[in-house]
């Protein structure tokens, strides 16, 4: 049997508070969308902060990508209870709680390919007996929520994010611009012809596992 590939996976560092988080990550998931999504669609815009970026008009995709998300922040809100939150000052934009920072949680995007199960010599008789899904790109998105204090904080956060939103679209646009061997052919008549999933704080080796895509 031919071994699996492993996809290639691309991360993003997402830093946002808590008033904007929501609209950053629905601004960079919509524009990897934009860019993996293939059905026929009619492209929008959504603005965060002082960027434009493209979105994808589907009511589905809007329903999930905004669940996850929701989840996201209540997760951390759920973490933040009785640890206070706020910006260290001397990490140029990175969330503290309880004098620690680091990523808060973790949202990773993951494509995959339909494939006929093939019969060999090891499972004779299973030719033809459905299809099977092959991840052929993840990318992982690191989240860091801040909850600023003062006026002071509140504008360095708000600097932070912009710049770290257009680090992030750059890094989005030259991946897709660049990096297209991997893409796997459309050989099929469906609608959306790669499944995909959106999953909350995935493990690391768990795309292999993942069934029930949308």
């Amino acid at each position: 049997m031919e071994p699996r590939k492993t996809p290639p996976e691309y991360v993003l560092e997402i830093f946002a508070d808590t008033t904007t988080v929501r609209d950053v990550l629905k601004g960079i998931l919509n524009l990897i969308f934009f860019h993996r999504y293939f059905p026929s669609i009619r492209p929008k815009t959504f603005d965060v902060l002082d960027f434009t970026l493209p979105a994808i008009n589907d009511v589905d995709l809007e329903t999930l990508i905004d669940s996850r998300i929701s989840s996201l922040v209540r997760q951390h809100s759920s973490s933040a209870t009785g640890h206070g939150h706020g910006l260290d000052p001397s990490s140029g934009g990175t969330a503290t709680g309880g004098g620690t920072g680091g990523v808060r949680g973790r949202i990773a995007v993951e494509f995959y390919e339909k494939k006929r199960r093939r019969s060999g010599i090891w499972f004779p008789g299973l030719a033809g007996k459905g299809e099977e899904e092959i991840c052929w790109e993840v990318w992982n998105l690191e989240v860091t929520i801040a909850t600023p204090r003062t006026e002071s904080e509140r504008a360095k956060v708000r600097r932070a994010m912009e710049n770290m939103l257009q680090k992030a679209a750059l890094k989005i646009l030259s991946i897709v611009n660049h990096e297209k061997d991997h893409i796997p052919p459309i050989t099929t008549s469906d609608s959306n012809p790669f499944p995909y999933r959106i999953v909350l704080n995935p493990r690391s080796d768990s795309w292999q596992n993942r069934f029930g895509l949308y």
